[in-house]
C-alpha cells in the first residue's frame, strides 16, 4: 500500500500569495488544490512543474475574478510557508 502525502506551500502570483495543497498521487505526479479558488485544481508530472502550473492557474483566476468585478479572495501572504504530510 502506498502513503499518500500532501504538502502545504505558499504559491506567489503577481498580487499576491495563496496556499495551495501538493498531493502526490498514486500513479506518479502531483495535484494541486487552492482553497482560496475552490475551483482551482492542477497537476504536474514533478513538483517543479505542478508549482509552475499551480502559479499559472492562480494568475487566471485572478484575472477571471477581476474581470468578473468578483471580490479577490484574501491573501495568505505573511503566513510563511506550511509543509504538511
Amino acid at each position: 500500500m502506498m502513503t499518500i502525502m500532501k504538502r502545504k506551500e505558499t504559491v506567489s502570483t503577481i498580487d499576491a500569495q495563496y496556499i495551495c495543497t501538493f498531493r502526490r498521487e498514486p500513479e506518479g505526479g502531483y495535484t494541486v488544490r487552492c482553497a482560496a479558488f475552490p475551483g482551482l485544481i492542477t497537476n504536474g508530472r514533478t513538483l517543479e512543474e505542478a508549482r509552475a502550473n499551480a502559479r499559472e492557474a492562480l494568475e487566471l483566476c485572478l484575472e477571471v475574478y477581476q474581470q468578473e468585478g468578483r471580490p479577490l479572495p484574501a491573501s495568505d501572504a505573511g503566513r510563511g510557508r506550511i509543509v504538511g504530510v
